[in-house]
């Protein structure tokens, strides 16, 4: 038997959004208009790579482990629940990363039984520390015997669904002050799952994303009522797991290492560029270019994409030339990315949006946008026959 039950002895200081620095990597972009990272949570600075967080541009194992509690007899077996998540997940991260990076999930036979009632643990969105470190550090004992955890990247804990403490808004991964040793490797952070079956859509997709250092991009009201799509609508999975068009910003795709040389273009003056939609995939590996950048400043810039429906975005409300706004120094739920509205009188999609405000935000072929505070004018003067839209960006 190994002995995380030992090493998890010291659990005592767990926090899910705990700020985790790191040492950086080498220079991920020598590009002017990539932005520093800095101290913000999950900061979407992409001069360095956070090295506390493992980078997805190869092949990333992950284990999910089944927990039932002595309080409920699981209604559904181990092998249905991992359906729920694989292989849809992957398929979201294959997709995403134009085939860059693959993420295999290792489900677990069968139901590992925590010590204590599921109402012990007071599993909540706004968990106790104290109560959450307990749940962690019986989890991680009761499964040892059976996991080896140095042969995964990626740890998964899939609580039983229908047990009476069981939250489903509680899911989230959960970042370690001190990372805990199991099996002879550390573990950083885990991915707490309480989700019921069906799950919410892509909300593993959404949960990972923070594995890869990437934030929340909704606002969470104060009160916890109102409205929590008023940064980036439907267009990002790390704003929203219902999304219609949640594939990640080509801003995350660069961070992350999925594009890079002439994906990615810096505009410092009047510029005439053709853009290929963010999600449509990249044949025989020719990515185009996908993201053009304005630098606006020490840690702001405009990012500019064209979204298509395709790929991840197969559904998505309205095609078009899509503006937004990156702060490196904006910590995650904070709004480091906020979507121009270039149509701000009007809404789409209301039935199936879940901020129909930002569901017609990008620009049409025709259409002109001008960002008065960063001097800077789009104009997408056509479509091309393969579906890209060519843009004329202005600036000083």
């Amino acid at each position: 038997m190994r002995s995380a039950a030992a090493a998890l002895t010291s659990l005592t200081a767990i926090a899910a959004t705990s700020l985790v620095t790191g040492p950086a990597a080498a220079t991920t972009s020598a590009a002017p208009c990539a932005l520093p990272r800095t101290q913000a949570h999950h900061s979407l600075g992409l001069d360095s790579w956070n090295r506390a967080y493992p980078r997805p541009v190869r092949r990333l194992d992950a284990v999910m482990v089944f927990l039932s509690f002595p309080d409920a007899a699981p209604k559904y077996p181990p092998e249905l629940l991992a359906a729920d998540h694989f292989p849809a997940t992957s398929g979201f991260f294959e997709r995403a990363s134009y085939g860059k990076f693959s993420l295999r999930a290792d489900p677990r036979p069968g139901w590992v039984r925590m010590p204590k009632a599921s109402t012990e643990y007071g599993i909540n969105r706004d968990w106790d520390p104290r109560r959450r470190s307990a749940y962690l550090r019986d989890a991680f004992a009761a499964a040892d015997p059976a996991v080896d955890f140095s042969r995964y990247d990626i740890v998964y804990l899939v609580a039983d669904p229908d047990a009476p403490g069981v939250d489903s808004d509680a899911t989230k991964v959960v970042n370690f002050d001190r990372p805990v040793k199991a099996d002879g490797t550390e573990i950083r952070r885990v991915v707490t799952v309480f989700e019921r079956h069906p799950p919410d859509r892509n909300v593993l997709a959404h949960e990972t994303g923070h594995v890869f250092d990437l934030p929340d991009l909704y606002h969470r009201p104060a009160d916890g009522k109102g409205d929590w799509d008023t940064y980036v609508g439907d267009w990002d999975v790390m704003g929203s797991q219902f999304g219609m068009a949640p594939d990640l910003f080509g801003w995350h795709k660069w961070k992350l290492g999925w594009l890079s040389g002439q994906a990615v273009r810096c505009v410092s003056g009047p510029a005439l560029i053709t853009l290929e939609p963010i999600a449509a995939p990249a044949p025989g590996g020719g990515l185009g270019t996908r993201l053009a950048v304005v630098r606006t400043g020490p840690g702001t810039a405009l990012a500019i994409e064209a979204r298509g429906a395709s790929g991840n975005d197969e559904s998505l409300c309205t095609e078009g030339v899509l503006i937004y706004r990156v702060q490196a120094g904006t910590a995650s739920g904070g709004g480091p990315i906020e979507v121009v509205d270039t149509h701000p009188d009007g809404e789409a999609c209301w039935d199936r949006s879940v901020y129909p405000q930002l569901a017609d935000a990008p620009l049409g072929v025709g259409e002109t946008f001008t960002l008065r505070a960063e001097r800077t004018r789009v104009e997408v003067v056509e479509r091309t026959a393969s579906g890209a839209w060519t843009v004329k960006i202005t600036t000083p």
